[in-house]
């Protein structure tokens, strides 16, 4: 295995300008002795590892700039004792927690860790509790934090810094895991325990190349430190992509909707933004491909998003979508959503993953958000399982689109009517774009761009 990067040589690869921080002096925290355990040759492996890696605990903090931005930066020194979190890393862990937060800054971690330190025994768990309280204080202040999951990372280190961050990137190949290679059950799929596993399983938010990470903490710190007010101006309504003319009859307003050459959320998000940062996973072991969820830049001003794709939202993407609803509430930026499915999903595996659950979350976390949501509906509106992402006072349809309280065809077998029924039940629905405002629901039907020159 190649040598790891120390402490200090992974944060000379993402950032410059480091100020050391030196945290305050705790009485009874002297480097002497054998520990809170007097475990017989503590003192001395600790000394063996400041000779080795020049560091006195496993991790250094301070503050750094990153692309120009400013952020409290910690980083684990793994040379030291495996990067194993004792009570002087507590000591440190939580002055860099406290730094972020009475300085406004976001934190970045910069994670390598075995666990907790077994030669301090329960004194070395229970720092796991003061990484998780000043964690919460920041988080309940307001400014963002980063993990970058580096290798390895398991046990208690990742239980906290890593897992519990806004914003979690890994490099290729590390391992992560609460369980270290060393305890992990006998057979266990190794993949579980890579990046690439716990990306596939919506526990992290992408694997970034050690080359490419500077630019991607540039732009996740350009994204998520916004220094706004507490009310920020609405994500802008997007432009409609489609020429498609207003529906005659509600099943022209169907067809139009499902056709497969109308424009999709994809080609919405790229017109819209400049740049676009995916966030990934519910944080539960579930993905849904077919919900596009994360924080975008437009015109110099971060909006988050949130993006039906056409196809049955599954409870991992209502659950992601609620985590970035919340984060972007949080840290006061508008939201974007883009309604397109038929429905939630709701076969056997979907009831078993909570279904119910899942959307009655995602309507608290829309119910419950101070900043202002933006909504358009550019394709199928789908029933609850659209209505859970859809802005109560500010939704707006395309000419392309609809929104019912059911699909047409299931509404006819719930009342008994013949198949040839179906097309009349679309008219009586309402579920027309221009239904939509008469009734309401939207505020508006969004026109298509005029061609160039016209």
């Amino acid at each position: 295995m190649p040598d790891r990067p120390t402490a200090r040589a992974a944060i000379a690869a993402v950032a410059t300008g480091f100020e050391e921080i030196t945290e305050p002096a705790v009485p009874g925290r002297g480097t002497a002795g054998d520990g809170p355990l007097s475990w017989a040759g503590y003192a001395d492996s600790r000394a063996r590892a400041t000779a080795r890696t020049g560091e006195e605990e496993s991790v250094v903090h301070g503050l750094a700039t990153i692309g120009g931005l400013r952020c409290v930066l910690l980083s684990f020194e793994f040379g030291f004792l495996g990067g194993s979190l004792g009570q002087r890393t507590g000591d440190r862990l939580e002055a860099a927690y406290a730094a972020a937060r009475t300085r406004g800054l976001p934190l970045v971690s910069l994670i390598a860790t075995g666990g907790s330190r077994m030669q301090e025994g329960m004194v070395a768990l229970g720092q796991l509790q003061r990484v998780a309280r000043a964690s919460a204080r920041l988080r309940a202040s307001g400014p963002a934090q980063l993990a970058v999951v580096r290798d390895p990372t398991t046990g208690g280190g990742w239980a906290t810094l890593g897992a519990g961050a806004d914003v979690i990137l890994a490099l290729p190949g590390a391992q992560i895991g609460f369980a270290g290679s060393r305890v992990r059950p006998a057979g266990a799929d190794p993949h579980a325990y890579t990046a690439e596993g716990q990306l596939a399983a919506g526990q992290i938010d992408a694997v970034v190349p050690p080359e490419e990470l500077p630019k991607t903490l540039t732009h996740w710190l350009r994204a998520l430190h916004v220094s706004g007010s507490p009310a920020p101006d609405a994500a802008p309504v997007p432009d409609a992509l489609s020429a498609a003319g207003l529906p005659g009859t509600g099943w022209d307003a169907v067809r139009q909707a499902r056709s497969p050459s109308r424009p999709r959320a994809e080609a919405y998000l790229d017109a819209y933004f400049d740049h676009r940062l995916p966030l990934s996973g519910d944080r539960c072991g579930g993905t849904d491909p077919g919900l596009l969820c994360g924080f975008g830049r437009r015109g110099g001003r971060t909006i988050a998003y949130v993006a039906q794709c056409g196809t049955a939202t599954r409870p991992a993407g209502y659950r992601t979508a609620a985590r970035v609803i919340r984060l972007a509430d949080r840290l006061g930026v508008p939201v974007l959503t883009l309604i397109d499915t038929p429905g939630a999903a709701n076969d056997a595996e979907a009831e078993r993953a909570g279904a119910g659950a899942a959307i009655a979350d995602a309507f608290a976390a829309m119910a419950g958000a101070r900043v202002p949501v933006t909504t358009l509906v550019i394709g199928e509106g789908g029933s609850g399982g659209a209505l859970a992402l859809a802005a109560p006072e500010n939704t707006h349809v395309t000419r392309d689109s609809y929104f019912s309280v059911i699909a047409p065809e299931l509404a006819a077998a719930i009342l008994k009517r013949a198949p040839d029924e179906v097309h009349a039940t679309a008219d009586q629905l309402r579920l027309r774009p221009q239904d939509l405002v008469e009734l309401g629901f939207a505020r508006s039907v969004v026109p298509p761009l005029p061609p160039p020159g016209g």
